[in-house]
């Protein structure tokens, strides 16, 4: 029997609205839309409008730009009270800050792309900081590799070569095969390694986090080369580890 399948096309677009007017830091207006999107402005209209009235979108009457709304945020607030792994991670990673003083991520994989789903902050007073809901670049850094690792190798080929290897540094690893070859190491040494791959003077380790009834996950500790030096990176990687374990190991 073949199976029928419907691509929700004003939905699809819908979302693509969402996201750009998410990123905008002033807001967009339908001429915007229409613009960045390629989308038709009695198109863009049509669904701003109806968002509008959902409460999804708020319009501001002098500029006419649209911004994000309560209903959204209410939404994204149910949604991320029922995430299990959110809740068991919580704790490990105020530990794991308070011994490595620096920023802890939790987040998972999400479509073609990471999606920060909760953060503690370092308590330094310069650090690295993204709410949850920042969505990442799967190809950049560690983070990707870590959750790369969790999926079969062909996909992850698959996904090189769809999306492509972006070079964001001078020490970008942009060689696909080399690419592939570090998501190998992290399924053995249970962690992964970014030195100012993603951005200058920044380092992270990332460790997959593997959890029943949820997308690949991982969980990374960021700062800055000034304080993420060699012998700090050797403490971090046996704490995140650890942390993955205590998570790993929790009831459920």
């Amino acid at each position: 029997m073949k199976k029928i399948t419907y691509s929700a096309p004003s939905v699809k677009k819908a979302f693509r609205i969402l996201y750009a007017i998410s990123d905008s830091s002033n807001g967009l207006g339908i001429s915007d839309l229409s613009k960045k999107l390629k989308i038709g402005k009695s198109t863009v209209h049509g669904i701003t409008t109806a968002l509008e009235e959902l409460g999804v979108l708020v319009r501001d009457p002098l500029y006419k730009r649209y911004t994000v709304g309560y209903s959204l945020l209410e939404v994204c607030r149910t949604a991320f009270a029922k995430i299990d792994l959110k809740d068991l991670a919580r704790k490990p990673m105020e530990k794991l800050m308070g011994k490595v003083g620096e920023t802890v991520f939790l987040g998972v994989l999400n479509g073609d792309h990471v999606t920060i789903v909760d953060m503690v902050e370092s308590r330094n007073e310069m650090k690295i900081t993204s709410p949850p809901g920042t969505r990442l670049p799967l190809l950049a850094g560690a983070t990707g590799r870590a959750l790369l690792s969790q999926i079969e190798k062909e996909k992850s080929k698959e996904i090189l070569q769809k999306k492509g290897l972006v070079r964001y540094t001078s020490k970008t690893v942009i060689d696909q095969r080399q690419f592939l070859r570090e998501i190998e190491k992290v399924k053995t040494q249970g962690y992964a390694m970014d030195d100012e791959e993603y951005i200058p003077g920044v380092r992270a380790v990332a460790a997959p986090l593997v959890f029943p009834s949820s997308p690949p996950a991982a969980l990374w500790v960021v700062g800055f080369t000034s304080t993420l030096d060699d012998q700090k990176v050797k403490t971090v990687i046996r704490e995140i580890q650890e942390a993955v374990r205590e998570i790993r190991e929790f009831p459920h």
